[in-house]
């Protein structure tokens, strides 16, 4: 199994990085290891093999961590996992963290509040540095949502994405990629939630150029009528925690459940990033019932992480033929 190449060296940390063809080969790899991993619960090439990714989070975690020392460790790699060791710009200086890492490292996934430490992070490093969430995008886990549309659908055409709730970090990647494939993608938000004018004005560009449509609106089912994906996230993010209850009030309207899955179209499937608060932003009916792939969602973090890293850091497939000799 060989590397593309085309994202050698490179950093991920919005959702707009990516070039639609790019997109293409990192899901066509992922697709590849995802079959090689479930048949052989291996893989015969160690793509990471001398490989080491320094993870440097500052929010708690389960998938992404998870997802990504596993995947490190099942194509040879090996995962270093700081947390409260290292402090972002209070015990040493983001610059000077990224000088030491680029020395001892091949590669960073960083996942902190704001998404500046992301980008000055990857200004200094001269390695890769990988976007594992900040406020204002979460590109790693909209690729495993958006592979995991194409695994359902066979791919984009005539996708209509519906985000249910608050025009959030994930929804800001799932707009930008969304747009790069031309989908339509449509947001029900509270008057107040709305995403980021910038994120909207790049993925209305993007959507112009690549054939998508973005849509907004207040009535959660004029939004999710006739939709291909009904999509929803908590109401209540890392950071906001003392906003908990005034977003139970903007958002009680904006739930995800069997009568607005309904309206949705007859094949539509229902997502959601996880963590989920049972009961507020979706119902146990919808999130466990027969139209729901969020486990599966969460699944295909490990298998596009894992396409992520051989693309940026992976070792060479040699396997093949042998040079011929020039003489």
């Amino acid at each position: 199994m060989s590397t593309a190449g085309s994202l050698r060296g490179r950093d991920l940390l919005s959702g707009a990085d990516l070039s639609r063809s790019e997109i293409d080969g990192l899901f066509e790899l992922a697709a590849d290891l995802k079959a090689e991993f479930r048949s052989s619960h291996g893989h015969a090439h160690p793509a990471l093999a001398g490989r080491t990714l320094a993870m440097l989070f500052q929010k708690p975690s389960l998938r992404t961590r998870v997802t990504f020392e596993a995947g490190a460790a099942q194509l040879g790699g090996h995962a270093i996992y700081l947390t409260n060791e290292v402090v972002l710009g209070a015990r040493e200086s983001v610059r000077d963290v990224a000088r030491n890492l680029e020395r001892f490292v091949d590669a960073i996934v960083v996942r902190t509040g704001p998404h500046e430490v992301a980008v000055e992070l990857a200004a200094q490093a001269a390695i890769p540095v990988i976007n594992g969430l900040t406020l204002r995008e979460h590109p790693c886990q909209a690729l495993a949502d958006l592979f995991t549309i194409r695994e359902r659908f066979g791919g984009f055409e005539g996708v209509v994405l519906a985000f249910v709730g608050d025009g959030n970090n994930v929804y800001h990647s799932l707009v930008l990629l969304g747009a790069i494939l031309g989908l339509e993608v449509r947001l029900a938000h509270p008057a107040g939630y709305a995403p980021n004018p910038r994120i909207v004005e790049r993925a209305q560009a993007l959507a112009a150029e690549h054939g998508g449509r973005i849509v907004f609106g207040r009535d959660p089912a004029e939004v999710v009528a006739g939709a291909s994906v009904v999509y929803t996230d908590s109401w209540t993010s890392m950071g906001q925690e003392a906003e908990a209850e005034e977003r139970r009030d903007a958002f009680r309207d904006y739930q995800v459940n069997a009568a607005l899955l309904a309206i949705a179209g007859p094949d539509a499937i229902v997502m959601h990033c996880l963590p989920a608060h049972r009961g507020e932003e979706i119902t146990s009916e919808v999130m466990d019932g027969p139209q729901s792939v969020i486990f599966d969602q969460s699944e295909n973090r490990l298998h596009v992480q894992k396409a992520l890293l051989v693309e940026l850091i992976g070792v060479p497939d040699r396997a093949g033929p042998p040079a011929t000799s020039q003489s």
